[in-house]
């Protein structure tokens, strides 16, 4: 009790707030003139931090108007997994009582604590009179009292109190029970899902159009949903250009470290690709794994890989993206000790990292060069027969595998799922000429999924993949007519193919899932596309049609 009155004089004597940090022990370990926000510690900087857990810290700080404790303070509270916010709303004069309830400077006494988002202890509730108040999201409710033990929150705010009413409590016990609770949640979340909690993010700057990035930001959903995550929500704002060091903006970064803590995400994923630094900040501000679109598609690519040779190009590509990142990982990269062999100048764990990447990137390269010249080779036996190939290219997931199922009888692995196949397929399909009753055979080869901005470093990975498309006689581009951003992947598609080395042959596109088209939308592509071919696959719509076409095509 004098340690507060003390702080509220001199709170008084300055007109300012203070802000005062506890350990459970009892110390003072910072002191800062300001608010809880304009104070807080930054998270590297907590001795303790997870979700299973508070920080083990409590604030005490003064409020020289007598105002209870404001979201601002709250939301550092939230931000740092305080203990406790303990706000004294001082009278703004010297030691005179007021309504029976002050003593001395300090007017009266608010408690503010996290709760888990699940079950509330009613007993403790009721304990202390609550107040839930709104966490700024603009999403929850206000409760008076919150007499439900199933109210979802994420902190409480005591009635006012007298400092005696305070001193007189058994705050350790409270603070302990108080984190047992989380850790019992933490536990149980755990058990009922093993996947990730993402959190998204997407940035619209004065180049993409409202349609053009809510695409991005869908198919960045399904992209994080095909690789086993949880999208919890999407977070968008609109900047003229990317803020250079965090890509979003500082408030921005701080709501999203709110929502991270308030939520229980445990990643948190940007609909573009992030620089090395540009992740580091992020990490270090909000607390949690930060990865952009380019690891998300390595994640499902790594997942996707069965043959040896998708194995092989898939962890180059992730080596390839690991390099430029290994900076900045902490003490896992601090410098070696000593021993026979490392004195002198020595060499960070850093340096030892790299260059063992380095060697296995050009192991890799040379695999996959082999691997490259062994494709080349089967080419070339197949183009000694004189049998026309077809590649099959187009977007992911428009339907590439399911349509040379239906066309050879085949029972490629095809799924609704985004790059469900990675390694390319080669089947025969013998084709009767209709009018002539003659008979061809074609060599149809099934190749890896388009993306919008397909990785670079997947290009360079999976270029043993990618001349299938390139030696190739023709091309036929399969379309998803149902998807509503199919022009968008039909320009994306044309994009990656003239960046080709070599020019492609001659290319028939195939708009599929017409069963599932509105005839408006239908008779649009007809219009434009006239020289296209309209099928579905999986219900074996035009599929005659279509070989027809493909005859023509090689002939």
């Amino acid at each position: 009790m004098e340690f507060a009155q003390r702080l509220g004089a001199i709170s008084t004597e300055i007109q300012e707030p203070i802000s005062v940090y506890v350990n459970r022990r009892g110390q003072v370990i910072r002191v800062g003139v300001g608010t809880p926000r304009q104070t807080q510690i930054p998270p590297l900087e907590l001795p303790r931090y997870g979700e299973e857990r508070l920080s083990g810290i409590r604030c005490l700080t003064t409020s020289p108007q007598g105002e209870p404790p404001k979201e601002s303070s709250l939301t550092a509270m939230v931000l740092q997994r305080l203990d406790a916010l303990i706000v004294l709303a001082l009278t703004g004069e010297g030691f005179e009582r007021r309504g029976g309830g002050a003593t001395g400077y300090i007017k009266e006494v608010y408690l503010a604590n996290l709760l888990p988002q699940t079950e509330v202890n009613k007993d403790r509730l009721e304990a202390y009179p609550t107040k839930q108040i709104n966490s700024g999201t603009g999403k929850m409710p206000v409760l008076e009292n919150a007499p439900s033990a199933q109210a979802v929150c994420y902190w409480q705010v005591s009635t006012a109190l007298t400092l005696e009413n305070l001193s007189e409590e058994d705050f350790l016990e409270f603070v302990e029970s108080l984190e047992a609770e989380f850790q019992r949640e933490f536990v149980a979340r755990q058990v009922e899902a093993d996947q990730d909690r993402v959190l998204l993010v997407g940035l619209q700057t004065d180049s993409l159009s409202e349609q053009v990035f809510e695409d991005g930001l869908a198919e960045l959903t399904r992209l994080v949903d095909t690789a086993g995550g949880q999208v919890l929500e999407i977070v968008r704002q609109k900047r003229s250009r990317p803020h250079p060091q965090t890509v979003i903006g500082s408030g921005k970064v701080e709501e999203i470290a709110l929502r991270v803590q308030t939520m229980g995400a445990n990643l948190v994923a940007f609909d573009r690709d992030l620089s090395p630094s540009q992740i580091r900040n992020l990490e270090r501000q909000i607390g949690v794994r930060v990865i952009d679109r380019t690891e998300v598609i390595l994640d499902i690519f790594a997942q996707r890989a069965q043959s040896k040779a998708g194995k092989l190009q898939v962890e180059l590509a992730q080596l390839e993206y690991m390099m430029p990142r290994l900076t900045g990982r902490g003490l896992a990269m601090s410098r070696l000790g000593g021993g026979i062999g490392t004195r002198g100048p020595g060499e960070t764990k850093l340096e030892t990292e790299r260059r063992a990447i380095q060697k296995r990137i050009a192991k890799l390269q040379q695999d996959v060069n082999q691997l490259q010249s062994h494709r080349s080779r089967l080419r070339q036996q197949r183009q000694k027969q004189e049998v026309p190939s077809i590649a099959i290219v187009g977007y992911t997931n428009a339907g590439k595998s399911t349509l040379i199922n239906a066309l050879t009888k085949s029972d490629i692995y095809a799924a609704d799922q985004l790059f469900a196949t990675l390694d390319p397929t080669t089947r025969k399909l013998k084709i009767i000429d209709a009018q002539t009753q003659s008979s061809q055979l074609l060599l149809l080869t099934d190749t890896v999924g388009f993306i919008h901005e397909l990785p670079s470093s997947l290009v360079d990975a999976f270029r043993a993949t990618l001349e299938e498309v390139t030696e190739a006689d023709a091309l036929l581009q399969v379309v998803d007519l149902s998807h509503p951003a199919w022009q968008r992947q039909l320009e994306s598609v044309a994009n990656i193919l003239e960046q080709m080395p070599i020019t492609t042959g001659p290319m028939l596109i195939a708009f599929n899932k017409i069963d599932q088209v509105e005839n408006e939308a239908l008779e649009m592509a007809k219009q434009n596309y006239s020289q296209a071919v309209f099928i579905s696959a999986s219900q074996g719509f035009g599929l005659e049609t279509l070989k027809q076409r493909l005859m023509q095509l090689v002939s």
